[in-house]
């Protein structure tokens, strides 16, 4: 066997490798309905948190177990057990996007992202700020 032949089967068997790694791990954004119907399956769920319903994080029972209410995009609402420490802050998220799958009718989250409040409000703006307009071919006034 000739060294290029060696060295194009070596390249194409590491493309394959590579292209399936790709896919093997990947997960789609979507609702608690379609991780119901796919238990095992990972998934990343966007959602709100549940406020009026219990957030559980006790440190003397089990440092490593958070649960919360979250509801997802679509309305449907359900109990998310999260193996971990809660995060600082958690009940001023907007959003929080769990991955994880559905195993024994819950869902068991591996990993959590929050999106916090802005502290850049357009209703923050101080007097005056932004309210003088520009016209072309104004110059700025002299100090």
């Amino acid at each position: 066997m000739k060294k290029t032949h060696l060295f194009i089967l070596v390249f194409v068997v590491a493309a394959i490798g590579v292209i399936i790694s790709l896919f093997a791990n990947t997960s789609t954004y979507t609702d608690f309905s379609a991780a119901v119907d796919n238990p095992g399956k990972e998934f990343h769920i966007i959602g709100k948190l549940v406020k009026d319903k219990p957030i559980i994080y006790d440190t003397k029972v089990d440092a490593n177990r958070f649960t919360f209410f979250m509801k997802d995009q679509k309305g449907a609402e359900r109990q998310v057990i999260y193996k971990g420490a809660k995060p600082q802050d958690f009940e001023k998220s907007e959003q929080v996007v769990v991955i994880g799958k559905i195993e024994n009718d819950e869902f068991l989250a591996s990993s959590l992202l929050l999106k916090c409040p802005s502290k850049y409000n357009d209703e923050k703006k101080p007097d005056g700020f932004g309210d003088k307009k520009y016209e072309v071919g104004d110059k700025p006034a002299a100090k």
